[in-house]
């Protein structure tokens, strides 16, 4: 039987959640600019690459180079919420299934926070969990978050 799993890693960020979650959704070919040695391209393969239903082919280094192709399933501009499916690339020869969400806002204590949720399905149980994807995206975040300081 199939078991949805679920990771979550929530972290503080320093810079406007409105201005991260705005690279995320509107800036994403600034992302090889802003980490080169972790994102090395984004290409857009349908739509308009930052609204519900367009694709995107992204290459990206995680120990060796390796694509992902995502389909953009959800976008709340007023949550600041983004979601990935993985539909195409690596990650789908180990997984099932596999989407992102990011989130971004500020803490009841008015701390800017941002936080990564994956949600997958193991093609079989000798995968490991993909707890090296979800510290890749939240690392990520850190360096687009410390672009934004010196921006």
């Amino acid at each position: 039987m199939a078991q949805i799993c679920k990771l979550e890693l929530q972290t503080e960020i320093k810079s406007s959640p409105d201005r991260l979650f705005d690279i995320y959704k509107n800036k994403t070919y600034l992302m090889p600019k802003i980490s080169p040695d972790q994102f090395r391209s984004i290409e857009v393969l349908e739509g308009d690459g930052k609204s519900v239903g367009s694709v995107r082919l992204w290459t990206y280094v995680m120990g060796s180079q390796v694509t992902a192709k995502d389909k953009i399933d959800a976008v709340d501009d007023e949550n600041k919420s983004i979601t990935f499916n993985i539909i195409g690339g690596e990650i789908t020869k180990y997984f099932k299934s596999f989407k992102a969400t990011l989130e971004a806002g500020t803490s009841v204590l008015n701390t800017n926070l941002i936080k990564w949720s994956l949600e997958y399905e193991k093609a079989n149980e000798d995968v490991p969990t993909p707890n090296s994807h979800l510290d890749f995206l939240v690392n990520g975040s850190r360096v687009v978050d410390a672009y934004l300081l010196k921006s």
